[in-house]
């Protein structure tokens, strides 16, 4: 029987304000914290298939980071900084010691980024991560439209309200037509207050140089094993970080997706949960 997954809530503490915080949990073994990307994106977006499917030989957690999901959104700013301490503090809060944690896009470089800061982990799974390289093709241009406040929110203005300007934003992630279920799962998630979050990261991560994350010179100071998962036509982040990175890593296993974007988990579930699964 396929273990249930239930919606909780925590209140956390984040850079001197209380965060109340929604999270999916269940199953039962070693815990596995999975940490989604930034913008159009949620706990129950990137991992509705692979949580239950994990939780089948783990306690699996996925909170929704502030501004996102059913979590506060509060008007602050948003860096990859106060994203830290916010897994931090959930870690805490729950008690969780050791995870396994898995995070996509963003979510692979906060996941990095714990385990970089000398917290205890078990094992990762970075997924189409962020924080592997130092630029990419589009970041320029990007970087001119959100340093730009009247461009980025004419771009922007149409996201939270509008299934098809979410399903034109999914197309130009994936590989594939995005599922209406993936749409009806962003469409009930994102609301002006997680654009907005999404554009303040982004300000804050794209640098007139580059993007301000990169931890591809520190890769060397991951002692646990980690996977690699990537989709090759990733649009996003190229793959070449991720083979990048698996061979600076001591002990690493690399997937590389065919016909795949930016979301493997939702993409391809089925592949996905069984190459973790097989790893963790």
């Amino acid at each position: 029987m396929t273990p249930e997954i239930a919606s909780d809530r925590v209140e956390v503490t984040v850079d001197g304000d209380d965060v109340d915080l929604h999270y999916r949990t269940g199953g039962d073994g070693p815990p596995m914290v999975f940490l989604h990307g930034i913008g159009l994106d949620a706990a129950t977006v990137s991992w509705r298939h692979a949580l239950p499917a994990l939780a089948e030989e783990r306690t699996v957690y996925a909170p929704d980071l502030p501004g996102h999901g059913e979590s506060d959104k509060p008007d602050r700013e948003y860096t990859t900084e106060f994203y830290l301490e916010t897994v931090e503090a959930f870690l805490d809060a729950l008690d969780i010691d050791e995870p396994a944690m898995a995070g996509l896009s963003m979510g692979g470089a906060l996941a990095l980024g714990h385990a970089l800061d000398g917290r205890a982990i078990e094992r990762l799974v970075l997924v189409d991560s962020y924080g592997l390289g130092a630029d990419a093709y589009w970041r320029t241009a990007a970087n001119g439209i959100f340093q730009t406040p009247v461009l980025g929110n004419m771009l922007w203005q149409g996201v939270s309200v509008s299934k098809p300007a979410i399903r034109t934003g999914l197309r130009g992630m994936g590989a594939v037509e995005p599922s209406q279920e993936l749409v009806d799962d962003v469409n009930a998630v994102v609301d002006r207050r997680t654009v907005r979050a999404m554009r303040r990261w982004q300000r804050s991560e794209f640098q007139q140089n580059g993007f301000r994350t990169n931890y591809a010179d520190r890769l060397a100071e991951i002692g646990v094993p980690t996977m690699l998962i990537h989709g090759k036509e990733d649009p996003l982040l190229p793959e070449s970080w991720s083979k990048r990175a698996a061979a600076s890593l001591g002990e690493s296993r690399l997937e590389i997706f065919e016909n795949c974007g930016h979301c493997p988990p939702r993409e391809q579930p089925e592949r996905f949960n069984r190459v973790v699964r097989s790893f963790c």
